[in-house]
């Protein structure tokens, strides 16, 4: 446990790094998913690095696209392209962009996100593929809680409902914040639980920083998943900006960079140690 949590936090300081040498992009939903991730990306994914398109992979489909730091964090430790591509995040040309894109031909990347609420649709689309195909993967989609202020959103939870998508599992980031303010002031989603049980889904709502909960969440879906049955979403609640005393909760970092001092308390706060490059 104490791994994943040191994990988590040396994903939370590239983030940070990331963001802050490109002198753009989104750090706090990133910082606040990072506990979530570790556990889903470390314990539960089956994957191979050295062959990212093995087709019995798992497919991880990154709906909230511009949280892509972490995803970039995770697959560059986990070895799917060199960490030091990490260094070029949002520079023209290069392989780690504002948002996924499979156009560049990224390792790992299945989906190119950027508008928000398409996700849950491809993943829906992707789970049945793997049955139609009679394989076995799970598919796993990261959406956000401002996605679901989304018409697609709901129409894609309709679909695999009807579908009987018991191999899709949804991990919804519940942090109340979104880029121009609180997603429960702009356009409330509440009550999620009640909502997605409505539309016929099996839901597991947990402490997104609770390792032991989260675990369990996990095993929960797959212990239950199937070719044919409930769809699942497990809503994490978030704190965004997790880990970082002066970002967490504070919606004004869902878009941000950090100075050179709150980069280096940052660090500190995290307890990951080393040098980070500033193009500013």
């Amino acid at each position: 446990m104490n791994e994943l949590k040191e994990k988590a936090n040396q994903l939370r300081a590239d983030v940070l790094k990331m963001v802050t040498n490109a002198n753009s992009g989104h750090p706090g939903g990133a910082l606040g998913m990072a506990d979530t991730w570790a556990v889903l990306h470390y314990e539960f994914i089956n994957d191979k690095p050295d062959n990212p398109e093995w087709e019995d992979r798992d497919r991880f489909i990154l709906s909230n696209g511009h949280t892509c730091p972490l995803l970039y964090a995770v697959l560059a430790d986990k070895g799917y392209f060199p960490k030091e591509e990490l260094d070029n995040f949002r520079k023209l040309g290069a392989l780690l962009q504002g948002h996924p894109s499979t156009a560049r031909g990224t390792p790992g990347v299945e989906f190119s996100s950027g508008s928000l609420g398409h996700g849950l649709s491809f993943g829906a689309g992707v789970a049945l593929s793997g049955r139609l195909d009679d394989q076995d993967y799970k598919t796993y989609v990261s959406i956000s809680d401002a996605e679901c202020q989304e018409g697609q959103t709901w129409e894609a939870a309709a679909v695999a409902r009807d579908k009987k998508l018991g191999n899709l599992c949804a991990i919804l980031d519940y942090n109340d914040s979104q880029i121009d303010g609180n997603v429960s002031d702009i356009m409330d989603v509440a009550p999620l639980v009640e909502k997605w049980e409505s539309f016929g889904w099996r839901v597991i709502e947990i402490d997104g920083h609770s390792y032991d909960q989260i675990e369990d969440a996990f095993r929960a879906f797959r212990e239950k998943s199937s070719r044919r049955g409930r769809p699942t979403v497990i809503i994490s609640n978030n704190i965004l900006g997790k880990g970082v005393s002066f970002m967490e909760g504070d919606y004004k970092w869902h878009h941000g960079v950090l100075s050179t001092d709150q980069m280096d308390q940052a660090l500190e706060e995290l307890g990951v140690e080393g040098e980070w490059i500033s193009s500013k």
